[in-house]
């Protein structure tokens, strides 16, 4: 009975380690067909939050990607294209640490969208970004090219109910009406 318990769990084990292996191809093989978009988090940018003296547009009073954020954007790039996705319409919180994650994942030219912007030290702007994200959103069409959104922790976890680490990305299916879906996540470890 020991033993039959022991087989039973390591299969179980064994299904669930092949269910989440599985997770990033079957996650490749839908982005590939349109209609969806991956929110990702800006690479490694050691700290939490921003200085006092923060200002959009100037990245010398912002907190920033260090030597292996920019490795790991690059990296993140890298793996698209040997998925077989060159590019992307990619968008950027104006923070300089998204816009450079965005621009060494080399997927396009990046546009900023203000929506993406952090509101984790201004809650006052959580909810009109929030606002401006779903709008966003819901005028994307639902077969169109895949959409990457570089942004913060707080603006994913806020549209996708999903917590995630520098580097790490939620996907989300577009739907008729203005929907989304979200089907999982991808973890980027480089």
């Amino acid at each position: 009975m020991m033993l039959r318990q022991i087989f039973l769990t390591a299969g179980l084990v064994l299904f669930f380690v092949s269910a989440a292996a599985a997770e990033p191809d079957r996650l490749v093989e839908q982005i590939a067909t349109g209609g969806h978009v991956l929110m990702i988090r800006h690479a490694n940018a050691p700290g939490n939050g921003d200085p006092d003296h923060f200002r959009i547009g100037d990245c010398s009073t912002q907190r920033n990607l260090d030597d292996r954020g920019r490795i790991q954007a690059q990296r993140i790039g890298q793996w698209f294209r040997s998925q077989g996705i060159e590019s992307a319409r990619v968008y950027a919180s104006q923070w300089c640490r998204c816009l450079e994650t965005a621009a060494l994942m080399g997927l396009g030219p990046v546009a900023e969208l203000p929506a993406l912007n952090s509101f984790y030290e201004r809650p006052r702007d959580r909810e009109p970004n929030l606002a401006a994200l779903r709008s966003f959103l819901a005028k994307q069409p639902a077969d169109g090219p895949l959409i990457v959104l570089v942004t913060h922790f707080v603006t994913i976890s806020a549209i996708t109910d999903e917590g995630v680490s520098s580097g790490e990305g939620v996907v989300m299916r577009l739907k008729d009406a203005g929907g989304r879906e979200v089907l999982g996540r991808l973890d980027f470890k480089f």
